[in-house]
């Protein structure tokens, strides 16, 4: 599990001390958020005073500038893709933001809703930084995060939803993919298109393929075109589809209703349901197993049990 508490937000600070970094975090995700803290660093190094300051820019200029938005309230962690100038593409900065706002536990969040500003949910990578002058090291570091991000996602925690209002392509339909949860306006669209563009869609497949169908996947990377939100309820990628004006609605009604449920057990019941995917069925009901003996063993798995029998709300600790 992810969980951080000495994340920081502030610019060019540590995002958490060495030795604490060590004790919480895989080897990976150190290097990562290490990354992270270059970047920023880099971004907010000490410039001469000028003779005559422009004016501060205001709230709304400075939020404007920000790719990810974030709040928290009433146990739900909102993260909101800005960038809708550039498609919200999952450029190198968007994905290190993403990372952070996800393992970013602090403010004890049960659920996780990630949404976009702007007519496409993500457009996928940033292609102008994938060019040849970059070089394979620059490269290889992009698709690393890029999987270091999709598996915060899947290993995080508390559920993450994906609420989705246009377009999801490549390795934005990879974020989707990787959610626990997905609520889309019937407006939306999924594709995994890379194959136009000469660079096939090999990483988003991963977890489209485990989403979907091989054929589906397979028709959907070999071809390009765009699935409709209503073909990928059908298929598996998206768990409702609502109209536009619903949509909002739809997903806050299901982050209340995951909030409402103990997080402990949510938290055991998220890492067992991704894990047994990749288990055999022998095996998969023998971790189950274990798994059902250990939730007994949590207060709240006896004190949902006690209100059930004596007929009152469950009080979860």
């Amino acid at each position: 599990m992810i969980s951080l508490p000495l994340l920081s937000h502030a610019a060019g600070r540590s995002l958490m001390r060495p030795a604490m970094r060590s004790k919480f975090l895989p080897v990976f995700q150190q290097s990562l958020l290490l990354r992270l803290e270059s970047t920023q660093a880099a971004h907010h190094k000490p410039t001469a005073p000028s003779p005559s300051p422009s004016p501060s820019p205001s709230p709304q200029q400075q939020s404007e500038e920000r790719i990810c938005l974030t709040s928290t309230e009433n146990g739900i962690k909102r993260i909101i893709l800005n960038n809708s100038k550039k498609r919200n593409a999952l450029s190198y900065a968007m994905m290190l933001e993403l990372f952070k706002e996800i393992a970013d536990m602090r403010d004890r969040p049960r659920v996780i809703v990630i949404s976009a500003h702007g007519p496409v949910f993500s457009s996928g990578h940033d292609l102008r930084e994938l060019k040849k002058e970059h070089g394979s090291r620059r490269h290889e570091e992009i698709f690393r995060t890029c999987t270091e991000l999709m598996c915060a996602v899947e290993n995080c925690e508390v559920p993450v939803i994906a609420q989705v209002n246009g377009l999801a392509a490549a390795a934005g339909c990879q974020l989707v993919a990787s959610c626990d949860l997905v609520v889309a306006s019937s407006k939306s669209t999924f594709s995994v298109p890379g194959v136009y563009n000469g660079l096939f869609c090999s990483t988003p497949g991963i977890p489209l393929v485990r989403a979907v169908p091989l054929k589906i996947a397979a028709k959907l990377l070999y071809t390009g075109e765009p699935i409709t939100a209503a073909e990928a309820l059908q298929h598996g990628l998206v768990s409702s589809v609502v109209e536009e004006a619903e949509l909002e609605k739809e997903t806050i009604r299901l982050a209340h209703r995951i909030c409402q449920m103990s997080p402990a057990v949510i938290a055991v019941g998220k890492k067992f349901l991704r894990a047994q995917v990749e288990m055999d069925r022998k095996l998969a009901y023998q971790e189950g197993e274990r798994v059902m003996v250990s939730n007994l063993a949590l207060s709240d798995g006896q004190e949902g049990i006690a209100a059930f029998l004596e007929k009152r709300k469950a009080k979860w600790s």
